[in-house]
């Protein structure tokens, strides 16, 4: 084994050893996102929760489509990123039409009273 060898298998262990770290942070986070999408306390922390929450899990499937050398990878990140984009999209149209019911129940109350 000569020189060049011995480096090139330093800097694929070094790699590793960062991807390894990067995952073990990205899980961390998305622990953390988690917990904060459960307690709230609002829903706009919730939906920013979310959304955070799905582009972590891009950048994992990015760094693990590094790590194993899988292009496939890369496509599933892509079709992930447009499901997160239109489920943030929904969750944030029904919370305005449960938000704008509310509103308009509590203004018909209102009305009602006086």
């Amino acid at each position: 084994m000569n020189r060049v060898d011995t480096g090139i298998s330093a800097l694929n262990t070094a790699y590793h050893v960062v991807f390894i770290a990067a995952l073990l942070f990205l899980a961390l986070m998305l622990v953390l996102c988690l917990i904060r999408a459960i307690l709230g306390p609002r829903i706009a922390d919730r939906l920013v929760a979310v959304n955070m929450m799905g582009t972590m899990v891009m950048v994992i499937i990015a760094i693990l489509a590094i790590m194993m050398q899988e292009g496939y990878l890369v496509d599933i990140c892509l079709i992930y990123a447009m499901i997160s984009f239109l489920a943030v999209i929904v969750l944030s149209k029904v919370y305005m039409g449960v938000y704008l019911s509310q509103k308009r129940k509590k203004e018909e109350k209102e009305d009602g009273s006086h």
